[in-house]
């Protein structure tokens, strides 16, 4: 009884409460600002080229600049790496914003839809909105995968399990407020005053950001100081050194992902990420846009997807006891099929030109989140039974890699079917590749290894 009463404490309580406000503000912040730039942007061209062309600069500069960004945060202390890279991310969304209001207000001529990415303004734009994803996703890897062990306590198990889900759901209450928020200030106000409110909110944020990674640095009592030997003052040869080590760590790296004995699991939920249309996206968002639809619904319609999500948390629980994690994980899979088939057939049908159709079709791709979000615990589940704990971050990390890799190819694809009434096209590859994750599963439960069955 006693050991499970320390398994439920964290080692460092104070500074974990101060670590969910930190996670909470830069969430709600990003979580505005990635409905906010799809929206607006779509006010400026009636065309996805510019979205998509956005994001698929974005999944690139993610996928290679990924690990370049790991090395540096673990060579630098804990707070002065996350403050650095905070400032970076603010900076990148205040350039971003100057250009959107510079466009707006008539600084980008009409031009054709190829001609657009040649635009200045626009290559700015991309620039700093790579800058921006490579800083927050960085941000939230520091505290979902560092900061949080450390101050729940590793060897706390209980206490470990209650600050993730804790995060998760701060993660999608922020995903249903932020989209929320602007959707209404965008109904209200012109897109260029929104875009200016927004940056002023991230230049005043700042300073509370960094004096709350102060306060859990210093009520962590020392928890979160990084070993003297890792230091960004090294010698240029032990560099050397660590970055031929980092090449053959993502060639070890592959070597045991594709040698995992759950690999056709990982292998759907990867798919999964090819569903780059179909979801509370920057794709779904301008093309609502273009619709005409009003920003507080399509904001809703984000906050409501990310609620399943919070749902889903409650759920996976529930559908896992009684089904078993395997089964579970293929319920998830063809509820979310089934759902998104039913959502494509609507649009294939109508063409959804009228409200109720679209309407039909907007509810039936949120209450498939519900299915992703419960595969999502699935296989984070697997991986934690199969992957070995020497082998957990690296093949976790690569599996991370891949699924960015999946929303790369689709937003290439995306830029070159860029006009609206590619849409329902892009919506049909959308759903095959969920209908194959679940085929690709299937399989693999009806026809078990002997590892599989040992596993599971």
């Amino acid at each position: 009884e006693e050991q499970a009463r320390i398994s439920a404490t964290p080692a460092h309580p104070e500074s974990l409460f101060a670590l969910y406000g930190i996670h909470f503000l830069s969430c709600l912040l990003e979580h505005a600002w990635h409905f906010a730039l799809p929206a607006v942007i779509a006010i400026l061209h009636r065309s996805f080229l510019p979205v998509a062309a956005e994001n698929f600069v974005s999944q690139l500069v993610i996928f290679v600049g990924g690990p370049c960004v790991g090395a540096f945060m673990d060579s630098m202390p804990r707070p002065a790496s996350f403050n650095f890279l905070s400032i970076v991310q603010t900076f990148s969304m205040v350039v971003s914003a100057a250009v959107v209001v510079f466009a707006l207000r008539g600084g980008a001529a009409t031009a054709s839809t190829t001609g657009l990415l040649l635009k200045p303004w626009f290559i700015i734009l991309m620039t700093f909105g790579a800058l921006e994803r490579l800083a927050g996703l960085a941000c939230g890897v520091a505290f979902e995968r560092d900061w949080v062990v450390q101050l729940a306590g590793s060897n706390r198990s209980l206490a470990l399990a209650n600050a993730n889900a804790i995060l998760r759901r701060v993660d999608l209450v922020c995903e249903i407020a932020g989209p929320l928020l602007f959707g209404i200030l965008l109904s209200r106000y012109t897109p260029v005053k929104c875009i200016c409110i927004a940056a002023v909110a991230m230049v005043t944020s700042l300073p509370l950001l960094i004096y709350l990674v102060h306060c859990t640095y210093k009520l962590s009592k020392g928890v979160l100081d990084r070993p003297k030997t890792r230091n960004w003052t090294e010698s240029k040869g032990y560099q050397d050194q660590s970055s031929e080590e980092g090449f053959r760590a993502i060639k070890r790296g592959w070597i045991q992902y594709l040698s995992q004995p759950i690999l056709p699991a990982s292998v759907a939920y990867v798919l999964l990420y090819f569903n780059a249309v179909l979801g509370p996206g920057s794709l779904m968002t301008s093309f609502l846009t273009q619709q005409g639809l009003n920003p507080s619904i399509i904001g809703s319609f984000r906050g409501m997807c990310a609620l399943m999500g919070f749902v889903a948390t409650f759920v996976s629980s529930a559908v896992i006891g009684k089904l078993g994690v395997l089964k579970a994980g293929l319920t998830a899979l063809v509820f979310q099929a089934g759902l998104l088939a039913l959502a494509v057939a609507v649009y294939w049908s109508t063409q959804v030109k009228h409200q109720a159709a679209l309407i039909t079709f907007l509810v039936l791709i949120v209450v498939s989140r519900l299915g992703f979000w419960v595969y999502d615990m699935v296989d984070a589940q697997v991986f934690q039974t199969a992957v070995p704990i020497s082998q957990a971050n690296l093949v976790g990390t690569t599996e991370v890699s891949l699924a960015s890799l999946a929303e790369l190819v689709m937003m290439g694809v995306a830029i070159v079917a860029s006009e609206v009434n590619h849409f329902g096209g892009l919506s049909a590859l959308s759903m095959v590749a969920v209908v194959g994750a679940a085929a690709i599963y299937w399989r693999w439960l009806a026809n078990p290894s002997p590892e599989q069955a040992r596993l599971f």
